[in-house]
């Protein structure tokens, strides 16, 4: 099938690196800088941190490889991304580091930055994150943490539906994720995961994901894990062909998280109550 995972993992490849060679003649090709940003952040997060991901654990020899590749390509996909949102708006990235992760109100230089500015900061921040979540020890990454929250933030002010709910989805993790200290607030990812749901109609099976991953194993609720990721296999991938190979990617994901709950709680009869849905 050519929508399958395994067609376009082996087409990313070849495209991120004809781009390479295009950006090179043409390094104000705005289009083409977020084609080959967003390219380095898909390929990295599908089809090698995602697959090393769902290696076994006898495998962490690959799977810690796999990992840095994937960390590689995060970075690279930021920079082309930073590049490209700098040209757009001179100084934007500097007002972005003066805000940091306590921004309220209207952050100043940010009134510059239009819906049209929401993707490349969505892939940005999306970039940044992963990086960082895959070394938190490395501090260049982490000083960057708080320049692209409050880019997102803002972002989510311009566009809140941006890519059907791609904003909502990206908060249940960014929110469950991160340390109080650093922004986390797991009622917000509570809020993003109701609203993602909504804006989905129920046919996205990534938000079930990303709240059993980021928020029912650190709190050690089996029963509502199993729920989240159970409600995401019943989706019919083929009902949504735009969003189909994302389906399919987070399918995968909820069959092998269910298939190797073993390995993430202590006991799978634990119910410690975190919110989200009820399980079924």
């Amino acid at each position: 099938m050519r929508s399958s995972p395994e067609f376009v993992g082996g087409l990313l490849p070849g495209i991120i690196k004809k781009n390479e060679a295009k950006l090179k003649k043409k390094p104000d090709d705005q289009k083409l800088i977020l084609e080959t940003g967003s390219y380095y952040v898909m390929d990295a997060n599908a089809f090698v941190q995602g697959p090393a991901s769902l290696l076994p654990p006898e495998k962490y020899a690959e799977r810690d490889a796999e990992y840095r590749k994937a960390r590689e390509m995060y970075l690279r996909g930021a920079e082309i991304l930073e590049d490209g949102l700098e040209k757009r708006h001179p100084g934007i990235l500097l007002a972005a580091r003066d805000v940091g992760v306590s921004a309220g109100g209207a952050p100043a230089g940010f009134e510059r930055l239009t819906a049209e500015d929401v993707p490349y900061i969505y892939w940005l921040t999306a970039a940044v994150l992963s990086a960082f979540s895959m070394d938190p020890l490395d501090l260049s990454t982490g000083m960057r943490v708080g320049e692209v929250s409050a880019l997102v933030k803002y972002a989510y002010r311009l566009d809140p539906d941006f890519n059907d709910g791609a904003l909502d989805d990206f908060f249940i993790l960014y929110y469950a994720s991160l340390p109080e200290s650093m922004g986390g607030d797991k009622g917000l990812a509570r809020l993003h995961y109701d609203r993602a749901l909504e804006k989905t109609g129920g046919l996205s099976a990534s938000p079930y994901v990303s709240w059993a991953q980021a928020v029912c194993i650190p709190a050690q609720n089996f029963p509502e894990f199993q729920y989240n990721l159970k409600e995401a296999l019943k989706i019919n991938a083929n009902k949504n062909p735009s969003n189909k190979l994302l389906n399919v990617l987070a399918q995968r994901k909820a069959r092998y998280l269910l298939d190797n709950a073993d390995l993430y709680f202590i006991d799978t009869g634990t119910n410690a109550g975190t919110g989200g849905s009820e399980p079924g």
